[in-house]
């Protein structure tokens, strides 16, 4: 299952360059993950100050 951003997120970014499929994008000051592409690895989940990140 694909991990989530919940609500907690600061926007700050730090998670999308350490997922290493891409699946992390930024829309209009939110970001979000696209469980197409999300392989379930965690790697955002670590770099994620606010712990707004969790498997879903």
């Amino acid at each position: 299952m694909a991990h989530k951003i919940s609500d907690d997120c600061v926007n700050c970014g730090s998670c999308a360059p350490n997922c290493p499929v891409e699946a992390i994008s930024e829309k209009n000051g939110s970001h979000s993950i696209d469980p197409e592409k999300c392989t379930d690895c965690g790697a955002c989940v670590s770099a994620c100050p606010t712990e707004a990140i969790s498997q879903g």
